[in-house]
Formats: C-alpha cells, structure tokens, sequence
C-alpha cells in the first residue's frame, strides 16, 4: 500500500522546512490528533521515527538524541494533557541549550474552555520551558499560508539562534483523513545569516528600503552608496528614513500614481530600520532583511534571509566593482518628470508640503504626525540636513506633539518644526501647559474632521457624509474655532499666526519658519474636500487605471489595504 502526505497544508509546511532546515529526528508518542504529522513523516526515508508511549519519557529521550547527536530532535504528540508530560524535559533543555522542537497537536483552539473533550489551553508557556511558542492554525488563505510559513521558520532558526534551546509549535488539525498529497510541496526557507555563508546578490533592479532610522553616519551613508554602485540598487525612502545619500528615492510620489512607471518592482528588497509609515507601493520577489537583532521579520511574506549584523558589515561584503546604475537614474528621471507636470493643487496640506518643504531651515529637526499629514510630507523633498521623525512605532495619533516637544527640549539650540493635524493635535493637546521652548515651530492643519477619513481613496468614503459622526469625528474640538486654539495661545504665551487660504500663508510662512524669541504656532484652516481633491490630483498625475485596480494587482498593495481597512 502507497502511503503520501497530508492534506493539512499547516501540517505540510512544517513537515517540508523540517527537511530544509535539516531536521530528521522525530520522538513520537500515541494519539489520534498528531495523526496528520506522524502519518505524513513515518513513511517518508528522509525522517528518523523513534517511538516512545510516555512522553515524559520521550522529552527526556529527545535531550540524549540532542546531546549526544548535536542535531535539533522533534517531539510530537496528542491533544489533552499529553503535552503537560512535556515539561520536566523541555525545562532540562532550556537550562541546557539542547534544540529540541515540541509539536503539540490540538484541535481547534475555538474549543478551549468549552467542555470540548480533550481539548486544553495550550497559549502560554512557563518562561524557563521554551524559547519561543508559536500556534499554527489551520490554512484558509494565501495569507495563512505565507503567515505559517514565516511562523514554522521562525521556530526552526530559534532552536540554535544564539544560545540554543526547546521550542514549541502548537499545530491545529481538522483530523483529515485525507493523505492524497504524493510530493511534498516546497515552501519558501528563510536563512540566518550571521558571519559565513552570505548568498549571492541576485541579479536585476535591487532596492533598499529604509524604514524609520536613526540619522547615520557618514561611513554608513558611504557603504550604502558604494553598494549602489556596485549592485545597480536604489534607496527607497520615506522622510523618516533619514539617509541622505547619493541613490534616495522618495518614492511615494511616483509609486502612488495610477499608472505603473517602471519604479515599483524589484527582484530583491533589503530592509533596514523599523516601521514605516508611508505605506509605500512596491514589489519584491524576495526580501532580505538586516538587522544585528538578527530577528524574523517579514512584512510583506516574502522574507528569504535575516542577516544579523550591522548595516555597514552588510553593505561592504557586497560593494564590489562599480557598475552602471539604471534603476537610480530611471527613479530620479520619473520623479523629475512628475514634479514638472504637478498640476495646481487647492490650499491643503499637500499644497502647503510643495510650497514649505525646502524652506526648512538647514541643520533642524522636523516632525511629522501620521497618516494624511505624513503622506503629503512624503511627496516633496526637505534639506538634506533635516532630519525627520514621526510616530510610527505604535502608529497611533495620540503622542505626536508630545514625541516632538519632547525631541524639542532634548536640543534647544536646533530649531524643531512640526506638522500637526486637528485630531492628533487636540488629543495630545496638553503637553502644551507643560511649557514649550523657544526653538519649538508648530504648524496645526485644522480642518475640523479627520480628513484621512474623508479621502477619496479611504474605505470610509463609501459611506460619504454618513462617516462624518462616528468615524471621522467631524465637529470636534470647536469646529475650526478661530479663537479656541489662538487663546490657548494668548495665555501660554505661544505666537500665534493663522492662514485659511494661499495668499494669507505665503505672508506668514517665512515668518513661521525663522527663528524666533518665542514658542510659535500657525494655525491653518483647510477643508476635508480641498484635502481629498490635493491628493487624487497628485495621485493621477499619470494614470492608467484607478489607484484601487493598481493596489489589487500586487501584493503589497493587498497588505497594505487590509492594515488600512483594519484601522
């Protein structure tokens, strides 16, 4: 009789990187919910099966088969109370940095706490038992899929990253029966590169992307720009990324627009720094990501390789011989073209970035709260001296202003801007009556609502005015008063300036940005529908289709749309 794999795609995953990862020796115990994986590994010759009915036993016995083999050693076993037979042993390989891997299999974890027979809690882990603890739920999507594949590599890297030790996997079956799966399918590997072994460059276009970073130095800027050089790569930033080499490309411009101009596909990502908050629209077939906390990340579900190093070991492994950079001249030629055909944008935020964003001052620090205030922030140029923060850790409106007045009191001597919307400034309102300094610059965008919300391209849009109540919070913190924020002011002594149209912001704007004696604020009043009108007229400056179309053909795009549907 022929025996084959699973159907359980979760099972399968597992099952495949196992062998990837060079993983062949399995403990199994008796059961019926472990079916799916021991009847899909017993049968195939790349796997070593032991048997052992007492899984106390069998922990104890992967411990031997770990120490004495140097090889990690996988322990599977049934729902119920076998997994907690596991403990003692799993506690002797933490204390012993031996890798063993316990695959506990369970039901649907929906059934926990609900008189399901056989059925226990298994979320959580005393702290000295394993390393990492992971749930692999059944497989319903391509996202689920690419979400299990990153989560069993994970754990297979954690066995021996840095000091080595036991980690769980808890895998959900639906008890199929069927085994109709003759080869087992290949799944994308990722690999922990620390200082050998480094895989070669593919060829094509290569792009950095930085996401929020520190300022660097200038021996990182170099190794980044001689990897340039050498790799035909480009810089893809956002204001926060804060390099400023020779190959930055603030790329929300051209990649926003409803036509694809050669400037969003890539046959290799690097990432470097953290979070990010432009939602940039770009494509990698692969993603490698660098970082010396040499951690598993993966954003976009194509992550191939962690290096765990710093970013100027990385770059100079791979800067070699220079070469002719297409991909740079081809993004800056693209950018260059937009900015030339920019067509008049009504007095909105986005018109404010194109008129102020070069004017302010060299060698300062600028603030950028998120969503609407930072995409528009990200479609025009600032000094190269800049640096530029935002929020994008949490990614929430609540502490914008007070990150930044924070920064402001941390140098005094360095002049600080920020751009603020009405929402996010009047919830973090009070680190005003904390006392500013005087090096502080605050520009509020009031437009009463939050205009994020009102945008054309925005989930809530469908809804039109009926968003206005309960999800744009329109009418709030008095509606665009002329005179709540300027008496807050008044009393704090905090300058205060106000715009509500072109002409009256371009008397004021030099004012606004030189330095000044005092603490400043302008206070502009803008509408949700110049706001919504700015960015579609920025977002179709070339077009073939609706930006919507573009976001569905990609996957980024797609990932991208759910985080914003989701907020």
């Amino acid at each position: 009789m022929s025996h084959y794999y699973t159907d359980e795609i979760n099972t399968l995953v597992l099952v495949s990187l196992l062998k990837e990862h060079n993983i062949r020796k399995i403990i199994a115990s008796p059961g019926t919910t472990n079916i799916s994986f021991v009847g899909s590994v017993q049968f195939d010759p790349y796997f070593e099966v032991y048997s052992a009915v007492d899984e106390r036993a069998a922990a104890f016995m992967a411990c031997g088969l770990a120490e004495e083999s140097g090889e990690p050693v996988v322990l599977t076993c049934t729902g119920a109370t076998a997994s907690r037979n596991y403990i003692p042993g799993l506690t002797e390989a933490y204390y012993r940095h031996l890798p063993v891997l316990a695959v506990t299999s369970t039901q649907h974890t929906g059934r926990v706490g609900n008189y399901v027979a056989q059925v226990i809690d298994r979320s959580e882990q005393f702290p000295d038992m394993v390393k990492k603890s992971i749930q692999l739920p059944t497989v319903y999507s391509e996202e689920d899929k690419q979400h299990t594949v990153t989560a069993v590599n994970d754990a297979l890297l954690e066995l021996t990253h840095g000091n080595a030790g036991p980690v769980h996997i808890n895998l959900i079956t639906t008890y199929s029966n069927g085994f109709n799966t003759k080869e087992l399918p290949k799944y994308r590997t990722i690999k922990r590169v620390i200082d050998k072994h480094y895989p070669d460059i593919p060829n094509g276009n290569i792009g950095i992307f930085i996401g929020a970073h520190t300022k660097f130095s200038k021996e990182e800027t170099e190794a980044i720009d001689r990897f340039c050089e050498s790799n035909n790569a480009v810089v893809i930033c956002d204001q926060v990324s804060n390099y400023r080499g020779k190959y930055r490309f603030l790329a929300n411009f051209a990649n926003s627009q409803g036509k694809d101009l050669g400037t969003r596909y890539f046959d290799l990502i690097i990432y470097i720094g953290y979070i990010h908050g432009a939602y940039i629209n770009f494509v990698g077939k692969e993603l490698w990501r660098v970082n010396e906390d040499g951690v598993v990340r993966d954003p976009y579900q194509n992550l191939t390789y962690v290096f765990e190093m710093s970013e100027i070991n990385f770059f100079s492994h791979y800067a070699k011989e220079k070469k002719n950079n297409t991909i740079f001249e081809h993004c800056m030629k693209v950018t260059n073209d937009l900015h030339s055909k920019i067509p008049e944008l009504p007095f909105s935020n986005m018109w404010i970035a194109k008129e102020t964003s070069k004017k302010i001052s060299e060698n300062s620090v600028l603030h950028i709260s998120i969503l609407n205030t930072l995409r528009s922030w990200n479609y025009f140029e600032t000094p190269n001296s800049v640096l530029c923060f935002t929020n994008s850790g949490g990614f929430g409106i609540d502490g914008c202003l007070s990150s930044f007045i924070g920064s402001a009191k941390t140098n005094k001597d360095i002049e600080h801007y920020m751009i603020v919307g009405d929402l996010s400034f009047f919830y973090d309102v009070n680190v005003v009556f904390n006392g500013l300094p005087n090096n502080v610059h605050i520009m509020l965008i009031n437009n009463g609502v939050g205009t994020e919300f009102k945008n054309y391209n925005h989930r809530a849009s469908y809804f039109g005015e009926d968003a206005n109540s309960f999800m744009a919070a329109k009418g709030h913190n008095g509606f665009k008063s002329p005179s709540l924020v300027k008496s807050i002011c008044s009393n704090l002594g905090i300058k205060y300036m106000e715009a509500s149209n072109k002409e009256q912001y371009l008397l004021v704007q030099e004012e606004w940005i030189k330095k000044t004696e005092k603490p400043i604020l302008l206070e502009i009043f803008t509408s949700d529908k110049d706001e919504s009108e700015a960015l579609e007229l920025m977002n179709t400056v070339e077009k073939d289709v609706n930006l919507k179309e573009v976001l569905k053909q990609t996957k980024v795009g797609k990932i991208a749309k759910k985080i914003i549907k989701g907020r």
